[in-house]
Order: structure tokens, then C-alpha cells, then sequence
């Protein structure tokens, strides 16, 4: 790992660089969002953090990842989350990710005693092997779920791992 990593629950001052990196090219190919959608699903993001639902990795105390678990708010489906993560893509491929997932993880089993976690993958997307790798498991691919313009689309992988 990297020297001087670590693992804090989110700020909303952590909005800045979640802000930052979604603004760079390529960044935002994750996410199913447009320029004009990113600040309202940022702010949907980072207001996890008054829950503790959200985790910023660090690099000698500066912001180099956030993952949110996007709780959900009724009863019935409630024992479940969905989960965003960004990697600074200076800091990519340096096991931050692996390592933010794997405590995500460990936060909705431990803290939000939840049974399960699934996440939603716009391809190409350099998250599918950290989730296989931590045995997530693809339920769903539907192609040409996302419509880049009139002649380009990118298909969508759902992915999930049970606790129990």
C-alpha cells in the first residue's frame, strides 16, 4: 500500500475534490451523469457522509478516493445498498480502490448490519475486477443502457455480494 494512506469517514469539505475529479476527462465515464446532472448527484453523494455512510481514502491527509453506500430509506429494502466510488486518477492502480471497496464493505456489514451490497458498473469500467476479485457477483448486463449520443451507447453491469 501506499505510504501515508488511510481511511476517514467523509466530510462534506470532501466535496471539492469529488468536484474536481469528475471534471477531469474521462473521470466521469463511471458514472451515468452529464455536465449538467454531476453537482446534484454530488451533492446526493457526499450528504451521505451525515450518516457515516461515506469513506475518504487519504494520502499524507489529502483526498485521494470517496465511496458512498447510498442507504436506502424503506423498510423492505433497507437490509441492502447500492455504492459509488471514485479513485483520484493520479492514484489509480495502486490498490486504493481494492481497499476502499473491501471497507465499504466492512462498514455496511459492521455498522449498518446490512445483508448485502450492489454496485452499478457503466462499461469499460476499471471496477469489475476489484469486485470480482472480492466475489461480487454479475446478476444483470443489459447492453446500450447508456446513450452517449445518437450513434454510441455503453452497456450496464449490476453486481452484487451477500453477507449471510
Amino acid at each position: 500500500m501506499i505510504e501515508g494512506y488511510d481511511i476517514r469517514f467523509s466530510e462534506l469539505d470532501d466535496l471539492a475534490y469529488l468536484s474536481n475529479w469528475l471534471s477531469m476527462p474521462n473521470a466521469c465515464d463511471d458514472f451515468p451523469f452529464n455536465d449538467s446532472e454531476k453537482e446534484d448527484a454530488l451533492k446526493n453523494w457526499i450528504g451521505f457522509s451525515k450518516f457515516k455512510a461515506s469513506l475518504t481514502g487519504t494520502i499524507n491527509d489529502v483526498p485521494c478516493a470517496v465511496g458512498t453506500l447510498f442507504l436506502m430509506p424503506y423498510k423492505k429494502v433497507a437490509h441492502q445498498c447500492s455504492f459509488y466510488l471514485i479513485v483520484d486518477p493520479e492514484h489509480r492502480r495502486k490498490g486504493i480502490g481494492t481497499s476502499m471497496v473491501r471497507n465499504l464493505i466492512h462498514l455496511a456489514k459492521n455498522r449498518f448490519k446490512l445483508e448485502g451490497m450492489n454496485a452499478e458498473l457503466f462499461l469499460p469500467c476499471n471496477l469489475e475486477t476489484i469486485l470480482e476479485r472480492l466475489d461480487f457477483k454479475l446478476f444483470a448486463k443489459q447492453e446500450d443502457y447508456v446513450k452517449l449520443d445518437s450513434l454510441h451507447y455503453r452497456p450496464r453491469l449490476l453486481m452484487e455480494i451477500f453477507f449471510i
